[in-house]
């Protein structure tokens, strides 16, 4: 004869306490599911437009006041400002080359040295990476052109 070493009453009440647990979790899901929402938001509305001071952020940007009756001024371009190089070939023994260089924002031409670049501008050296301009061969520099660096 085989006797049970465990006890009726052990299956029975662990079988009672899952159950339990069970109905318990239906119970919480079914609440929790069937409940409105915590927070029954509206339509969204914008905020109002906030109105600007035109004078008044021209001057935290460093604009000048302006006088009443006066014209206003046109910014004034620099003179290397309109000018881009994009390429050099210079001639290191022979002191030639050419340089390619965008005038305006015009699509960029190359000038050899001692040719006119712009209206009294020549160019008159070149170095390995930057171009003098001036008003004739021999004289002065009057603009440094550079190649910008990439990025």
């Amino acid at each position: 004869m085989v006797t049970n070493s465990y006890s009726k009453w052990g299956v029975r009440l662990g079988t009672l306490a899952l159950w339990a647990v069970a109905g318990a979790s239906v119970v919480f899901w079914g609440l929790r599911l069937s409940a409105p929402p915590a927070e029954a938001s509206g339509p969204a509305v914008a905020p109002a437009p906030v109105a600007l001071d035109a004078q008044a952020l021209a001057r935290l940007l460093g604009a000048l006041p302006s006088v009443p009756g006066a014209a206003p001024v046109a910014p004034v371009a620099s003179l290397a400002s309109r000018f881009t190089l994009l390429g050099v070939l210079s001639g290191r023994s022979s002191g030639g080359g050419a340089a390619l260089i965008a005038v305006d924002g015009k699509p960029a031409k190359p000038f050899r040295v001692g040719t006119a670049v712009d209206e009294g501008l020549v160019l008159q050296a070149l170095g390995p990476r930057q171009a003098q301009l001036g008003a004739q061969m021999g004289g002065p520099a009057t603009v440094l052109l550079d190649i910008p660096l990439k990025k």
